[in-house]
């Protein structure tokens, strides 16, 4: 297996005064305790710099330094790796973009769902909700994922598939039920067994439990759901694994994804998906879809579970990305882009929650940008 090389800034095209002061920027914010810890680095021409782990294991301000073993709950950026595992089912014949989610998981036909394509799903225009409306009331009784899937499957739909987008978290739970249908076992191993083993990311796993908690940086949460049980730092949540949130890694071990999808597909002699899926994952999606507003196709694109690099404005991704820039970001205050034009990646984790703009992670994507030379 590939081993990724840690490389000296200067001899992988980053510059060293322009690291120095995304290394800076960190700190202050730090020392400011404008956020609890932080996990990132950055990778180009298939090495990376040495990865930072800074600040606290738990958000309290006399906790213990973070560990080096550090893990995060990385929010949303497992969307894409859940829409990883679809395409890898499209690949082998067993399903196809286009077919119905209720083919696979009859009762989501309910209350007018019947023509709600897999498409819809990867590309937020299914007319799902974001977040369930009962979704507090199960995270308080510790329900399952099933209940989850069924509560989604009663729902009706905002609008009709394939002519708004609208963010959808309920619609990745979905995907995830499909390819528990389709494969026979749940997402979580099937992303164990098939995307984290064959890459070696030894620290990645969609839901931990046990003594292994420990290790995950703790994020702030609101006063007010600080004792609640079924907050992102309990042990719910973490070992529930929800398909639109729920990855837990590290900077090192999530490198080795973001270099599959710069190889291609592979890392080193492992191949995870095709060149073909790579490129249909990465393309703006929405440009063929004609009833979706223009203002959607044109100036906020998303490709197959990736967004792409929004020209409209700088929430997140920051102002200074390529064109052909894909990644995600999550609400646990997360953030990766990689850019193929430069052969580069970008990752941040951090513990603390960001607004839907994500003005620190945009920022210090900004400093990161202007160091690739």
């Amino acid at each position: 297996m590939a081993i990724i090389q840690i490389g000296k800034p200067e001899t992988i095209g980053i510059d060293p005064s322009a690291l120095r002061r995304a290394d800076d920027l960190v700190q202050r914010w730090l020392s400011e305790d404008r956020i609890p810890a932080a996990g990132w680095t950055i990778g180009r021409r298939g090495r990376m710099i040495e990865p930072r782990l800074v600040g606290r294991q738990r958000a309290a301000r006399d906790a213990p330094a973070l560990r080096r073993d550090a893990l995060f709950l990385v929010a949303s950026i497992t969307k894409p790796v859940t829409a990883t595992a679809i395409m890898m089912l499209v690949e082998r014949g067993q399903l196809a973009l286009d077919d119905r989610v209720a083919d696979y998981v009859p009762a989501f036909a309910a209350n007018g769902k019947r023509d709600v394509l897999i498409r819809h799903l990867l590309t937020h225009t299914s007319g799902l909700p974001d977040m369930l409306p009962s979704n507090e009331k199960l995270r308080r009784a510790h329900e399952p994922l099933s209940a989850f899937v069924r509560e989604t499957c009663r729902l009706p739909l905002l609008f009709p598939p394939g002519t708004r987008v609208n963010y959808q978290s309920m619609g990745i739970l979905m995907l995830a039920e499909i390819v528990h249908q389709v494969s026979g076992v749940a997402l979580p191993e099937f992303l164990a067994r098939e995307v984290f083993a064959p890459l070696e990311m030894r620290d990645t796993a969609l839901g931990v439990t046990g003594a292994r908690r420990e290790r995950i940086a703790g994020i702030r949460v609101p006063a007010a759901l600080e004792r609640a049980d079924w907050n992102w730092n309990s042990a719910y949540w973490h070992g529930m694994g929800v398909p639109w949130g729920g990855l837990i890694t590290s900077p090192a071990d999530f490198a080795r994804f973001c270099l599959m999808m710069l190889g291609g597909g592979t890392l080193g002699r492992v191949r995870i998906l095709s060149p073909a899926s790579v490129r249909a994952m990465t393309m703006n999606q929405l440009a063929a879809m004609p009833v979706v507003p223009e203002e959607d196709r044109r100036c906020k694109p998303w490709g197959l579970g990736w967004r792409l690099n929004w020209p409209s404005h700088s929430a997140n991704f920051g102002d200074l990305l390529g064109p052909r820039t894909f990644g995600h970001w999550g609400s646990t205050g997360t953030l990766c882009w990689i850019d193929p034009d430069a052969d580069a990646y970008f990752i941040l984790f951090t513990t603390q929650p960001q607004e839907p703009e994500g003005r620190f992670l945009a920022r210090l994507s900004n400093v990161v940008a202007s160091a690739l030379v």
